[in-house]
């Protein structure tokens, strides 16, 4: 059978994919997990073939073939041409008799708000930041990496590190812990056997990221080259964050600024403390806090916002995701 007024929530990411089939009152009717969303990688058909694969778990549980509304928050959805391009595969596929795609952001954000108005940044491998009003304006980056002006993210904070720490030893720059700490990881005894190890790939270059929360560990022990690596970071969520509200007309309204993502999901306190710091002075009324609500969620929320759904609908299926302890940290709940 085909569910009535219901949503298929899709949030994927590069790494993994959360699939959601939720009813017209709200209630989760089937769920999936599937592997990651890498159309740039992959080609678009066969990233969506991935998609596939959930959805059609997600479908058996609820016993459904199709639904009203596709809503789905997709990584690699930077562009409005990927946007479009992302759009077509899936309406292709005849899940739904409508589908809106949206950057995976978005859901992150909604996910953590009770109505679809505020700014989020994301921080994980890469760096994003949107914004929203429920006028439907929105705010956001093309956050393609350095070509599109952003730095930050998990793998640009381990290639600073490693850049620094390269420098310390070798006598171009100046001494950092970073030079013994990032080595040590990998149980190795200098920075020219981590570069060795690395260029030669004895160490593959996806374990990288691993380096990030030795960076974070780092600063925590007073290193100035790592404290001042981690205070660059907090200025580049406050600059997307501040650019977002400006856009969307709310510097100076009480707007939540939701921070997710894996980095600052961990809270460091040099790092959440100095955002917290530096986004007083240009958006005194923002209200930052961190967000770990699973992002299905957001994509489901979206969809029920798409279709009219009443606030009890929006409360039962954000019930449900808190209910399997994937509350937000500081208790964002409709």
């Amino acid at each position: 059978m085909g569910l009535t007024a219901s949503v298929l929530a899709i949030d994927a990411g590069n790494s993994k994919t959360d699939v959601a089939v939720v009813g017209p009152g709200g209630e989760v009717l089937g769920a999936a997990r599937g592997g990651g969303f890498r159309p740039p990688a992959v080609g678009v058909e066969a990233a969506v073939d991935t998609l596939a694969e959930a959805v059609s778990r997600a479908f058996a549980e609820a016993g459904a073939v199709s639904v009203s509304h596709v809503s789905a928050c997709l990584a690699n959805a930077d562009l409005p041409v990927e946007e479009r391009q992302l759009t077509a595969a899936l309406e292709a596929r005849t899940w739904g008799g409508t589908v809106e795609v949206r950057n995976d952001t978005f859901a992150v954000l909604r996910a953590g708000v009770a109505e679809p108005r505020g700014v989020a940044v994301v921080c994980g491998a890469g760096i994003n930041c949107v914004g929203m009003r429920p006028d439907g304006r929105t705010a956001r980056f093309p956050a393609i990496g350095r070509i599109s002006g952003d730095w930050g993210g998990g793998w640009q904070l381990a290639e600073e590190a490693l850049w620094w720490a390269a420098r310390a030893e070798d006598g171009r720059g100046g001494p950092t812990a970073l030079a013994r700490t990032l080595p040590a990881h990998f149980g190795l005894g200098s920075m020219g056997a981590l570069i060795e190890a690395l260029h030669l790939e004895r160490i593959h270059s996806e374990r990288r990221h691993e380096l990030t929360p030795v960076l974070f560990a780092t600063a925590g022990e007073g290193d100035r080259v790592a404290r001042a690596i981690v205070d660059r970071l907090a200025e580049e969520v406050v600059a997307m964050a501040v650019v977002a509200l400006t856009r969307l007309d709310l510097l100076r309204e009480e707007t939540p600024v939701l921070l997710g993502g894996s980095v600052l999901a961990a809270r460091h306190p040099q790092l959440d403390g100095h955002i917290r710091e530096l986004l007083g002075g240009p958006a005194p009324r923002a209200v930052p806090r961190v967000v770990s609500a699973r992002p299905v969620l957001g994509a489901a929320l979206l969809g029920l916002d798409r279709l009219g759904a009443p606030r009890e609908a929006h409360a039962r299926v954000r019930a449900h995701y808190e209910h399997d302890g994937t509350r937000g940290t500081d208790g964002a709940a409709a």
